[in-house]
């Protein structure tokens, strides 16, 4: 501690400076709590640099898992991915339409049932040990779901001799409607094993962390304080992929179950 006259060091107990002999006692109380508070800059920034510092080796160590546990590429790579997750689900679909409307003859209801059913695990467990990109593989399910539709109508008219494309703007919708239902559902699937993924493998990247800090700042307006900032980003993104994906599960269950409880 210093004396506030002479600025020579002095005891925390001294009331008396031995150097200019000043009286300390009004001074004690303010002396001590910049002291406190020095004290405690000191430790929050040394706890800063501590946090930086397990940041960037945490996210040395996800690059090095992320290198060591990397989906293989290559055409025999894509050919079996695409046979596992997009073949094998279609041909599900396919099998469940003909058990049901040619062998069961049974309502569609429970077609559109597990047309929701089928494609959601095959989602999941592709994206669930490994970061995948998902536009390329939405686009994926959107030739599945297209595929299951005209398959499904191919089927029912070597039985009842009916066209196998839609003949006016109803069926074209109803079309679309269950297409959406097998896109939507294989989403969610996706969706939920990126989250899964992710909160096993929490370590966001320094951009993206700007980016979305950029973003809630602005929005709120600078009305939170960093901390406050700091636990609205990591809320929205541990909730965020999950909310998307619960979207997703309802448009998948409205478009298919639509037309025939419509019905």
């Amino acid at each position: 501690m210093q004396c506030p006259y002479c600025l020579s060091e002095i005891e925390d107990e001294a009331l008396v400076c031995k150097v200019c002999t000043r009286d300390l006692y009004l001074f004690k109380p303010l002396l001590a709590k910049i002291s406190t508070l020095e004290e405690q800059l000191s430790t929050l920034a040394d706890r800063e640099s501590y946090e930086a510092r397990i940041q960037t080796l945490e996210e040395q160590l996800e690059s090095a898992r992320q290198q060591l546990h990397a989906p293989k590429t290559g055409p025999v790579a894509l050919l079996l991915n695409l046979v596992i997750f997009i073949l094998l689900p279609l041909g599900l679909l396919l099998l469940s339409h003909w058990l049901i409307t040619i062998v069961l003859d049974t309502s569609l209801l429970y077609l559109r049932i597990i047309s929701i059913a089928i494609p959601l695990p095959f989602g999941l467990l592709l994206f669930l040990r490994h970061r995948r990109r998902v536009l390329p593989w939405f686009a994926g399910t959107v030739v599945l779901a297209i595929a299951s539709v005209i398959g499904m109508s191919w089927i029912t008219s070597l039985v009842d001799s009916t066209p196998v494309m839609p003949q006016n703007a109803f069926e074209w919708r109803e079309y679309l409607e269950y297409a959406a239902s097998i896109s939507f559902s294989f989403l969610t699937g996706m969706l939920f094993g990126g989250v899964i993924y992710t909160r096993g493998h929490r370590v966001a990247g320094k951009s993206r962390d700007s980016l979305l800090k950029r973003i809630v700042s602005h929005l709120v307006g600078g009305n939170l304080s960093p901390q406050q900032l700091g636990t609205l980003i990591k809320k929205i993104e541990e909730y965020g992929g999950s909310v998307v994906a619960v979207g997703t599960t309802a448009m998948s269950i409205y478009t298919g179950l639509k037309g025939v409880l419509g019905n």
